[in-house]
């Protein structure tokens, strides 16, 4: 059998790939003390502002699931078997408007949802609206998108109107979610739940404007809270006091840190107060907890934005209008 001998050009190719998976094999001690630093520097910027939004895998039949939002952080969650699965950046009910603080139930899941807008002030005041009139899905004065999860009384998990929603206080009493991440959210809880409802429907509600109402066989429990201070995996978030109730004074820092079991010998209030003022509506302040105990929390803390930037900012989606 007649064998072409390799010319020059493609014994050089072999080669190089020959050196390079050597290296690759071996571990290049320069690479990998580089890779080693980002790593570490990413870990402790994620442990800082709760960068990693996805922290556990999702498991689909499980439903042992429940959501929670904590207003000042604009941060929905969706929690399975007691382990965190994805957080999700929201915007809330306005100061006039506040959400509902306390334990709240979704039943359901409607895509293309009509609006019937309540008897209420602000429904008043905007032209082309009337109280107990039937909005569809799809009409430019509908302000609820493609999808809700009512949470009973009139509260909604809704699509929001626009990326600046996000991390605002936009609502009458809803909360606001970017189109696919309600998407995600609600696909979530039906593989969870093992609701009998084909990928094929859920698609073609997405396309259109007819109305798919998931029904869920067991309430699915939402706790709305409202924590300034709260301590999370050896880290202390500050967030706004958005509702201006009051919270963010020098004896509850001191409280919730203690009741965190974290040593707060080396912090008086005049340090307290310095790090309650680095807060502001678009600005948490972060410390680890350990700094803290050391002294160091001015030093070491960090003023960061409430909302990370790549969130903020997100994919463009189809506007809706902007009322509840």
């Amino acid at each position: 059998m007649f064998t072409r001998k390799p010319n020059r050009a493609q014994l050089l190719r072999v080669a190089k790939a020959t050196i390079f998976i050597s290296l690759l094999l071996a571990g290049s001690p320069s690479v990998h003390s580089q890779t080693a630093a980002d790593r570490s520097e990413s870990e402790r910027s994620d442990k800082l502002t709760g960068g990693h939004i996805e922290t556990a895998d999702f498991e689909p039949n499980q439903p042992d699931i429940r959501l929670t939002l904590n207003v000042p952080s604009f941060r929905l969650t969706l929690w399975q078997n007691g382990k965190e699965v994805k957080s999700y950046y929201v915007g809330v009910g306005m100061k006039d408007y506040p959400i509902y603080i306390g334990r709240r139930e979704a039943a359901e899941i409607i895509w293309n949802p009509a609006w019937i807008p309540p008897a209420s002030d602000w429904v008043s005041s905007h032209k082309g609206v009337r109280p107990g009139e039937v909005i569809k899905a799809g009409d430019p004065r509908n302000p609820l998108g493609k999808l809700k999860i009512p949470l009973g009384e009139s509260y909604l998990i809704h699509q929001a109107a626009s990326t600046n929603d996000v991390g605002d206080l936009v609502s009458h009493g809803c909360v606001r979610v970017l189109r696919a991440d309600l998407y995600d959210l609600a696909e979530k809880i039906i593989a969870a739940r093992s609701v009998p409802i084909s990928s094929k429907r859920i698609a073609a509600a997405k396309r259109g404007f007819k109305i798919l109402d998931v029904r869920l066989d067991e309430p699915l429990p939402v706790d709305i809270s409202y924590d300034t201070l709260v301590v999370e995996g050896g880290v202390l978030h500050i967030y706004p006091d958005v509702y201006d109730r009051g919270m963010n004074r020098p004896a509850r820092l001191r409280a919730e840190l203690v009741s965190s079991r974290v040593d707060v010998s080396k912090l008086d209030d005049e340090t307290m107060k310095q790090m309650l003022s680095q807060v502001t509506r678009r600005a948490q302040f972060v410390v680890e907890t350990r700094s803290i105990e050391q002294g160091r929390a001015l030093e070491d803390g960090q003023q960061l934005p409430l909302i990370p930037k790549k969130k903020a900012v997100g994919s463009r989606q189809k506007a809706v209008s902007s009322k509840p």
